[in-house]
């Protein structure tokens, strides 16, 4: 069965968010997912109040930018969530929009190897083990967490490119794709991180999360082309939604059908009515969707 879940956008105001966890608690949503944009919102303390004031609502962050974040802290991070909610916190790392990066004197060299590296430390210090390592950007003497997450967590991995898909399929447990990426461009990258898979004899199931920008409402038309008309990406097809709860499911479903586990709604950035944003993928269109 397809996943499906919605985005607390950012651009809202931190105290707006207890709402919308709680509707999209109350109203049966499997994922809520919040993101650690610069210089919005923290993902870790959006999450654990999130988590904190919700009884079963999955809890995703898409993504952490690895350039901000030391590997140990992340560790101690995700556990501690994990440990508090299990199974409820859903963690992704990233590289981080680099001009933001930039920004905070954070930008690396090398994205690709800081992340292969990071992903490499992070899941095996969450597997429990001692590491010690010494790459060109992680650097452990002997660390391991004193309260290590019962059972394994999944690390997913925001990527874009060929490059950073592959190394998701070798090094993390699931892949985040962008709204940017249509039901064709999830097929490509599902056979890129196969590869990777591949390259690493991994066997293991691979989840891959995909956003989708999503409008409904009288004027949900306008919102949307606004909305991608600011990204540059308009006239690109199949890239987001625009309509009452048997169109969304439609879209939602090419992108399963694509290779998607998990389709995360994503409002406009001025959706009117978070709050009924969140029970409409909920009430309305999880049961169009198989």
């Amino acid at each position: 069965m397809t996943a499906l879940g919605a985005v607390f956008r950012p651009q809202l105001p931190p105290e707006r968010l207890r709402a919308v966890a709680r509707a999209a608690d109350d109203a049966g949503l499997e994922e809520l997912w919040l993101w650690e944009d610069c210089f919005l919102e923290g993902g870790i303390s959006t999450a654990a109040v999130a988590l904190a004031w919700t009884e079963r609502l999955r809890v995703g962050v898409g993504l952490l930018p690895v350039p901000l974040r030391n590997v140990a802290v992340t560790a101690m991070e995700t556990a501690t969530l994990d440990r508090l909610f299990p199974g409820r916190a859903v963690l992704a790392v990233g590289h981080g929009v680099q001009d933001w990066m930039g920004q905070v004197g954070a930008r690396a060299e090398s994205p690709m190897t800081l992340l292969r590296e990071y992903l490499v430390a992070l899941r095996a210090l969450l597997r429990g083990e001692r590491v010690t390592t010494d790459g060109r950007y992680v650097k452990l003497d002997d660390v391991a967490l004193d309260w290590p997450p019962p059972a394994p967590v999944r690390i997913l991995a925001g990527a874009t490119g060929p490059r950073s898909l592959r190394l998701s399929g070798e090094a993390a447990d699931g892949t985040v794709l962008t709204a940017n990426t249509s039901p064709e461009g999830v097929g490509k990258a599902r056979r890129l991180i196969d590869q990777g898979r591949e390259s690493a004899s991994r066997t293991d199931a691979h989840q891959v999360v995909v956003y989708l920008l999503t409008a409904t409402g009288p004027d949900a038309v306008a919102r949307l082309r606004a909305e991608q008309e600011t990204e540059g990406v308009a006239s690109v097809p199949d890239l987001a939604v625009a309509g009452d709860a048997d169109t969304v499911a439609k879209a939602v479903q090419r992108l399963a059908d694509a290779g998607a586990d998990t389709v995360i709604l994503q409002p406009t950035a001025d959706e009117p009515d978070p709050e009924g944003f969140v029970r409409f993928a909920a009430e309305k269109v999880r049961p169009f969707v198989p």
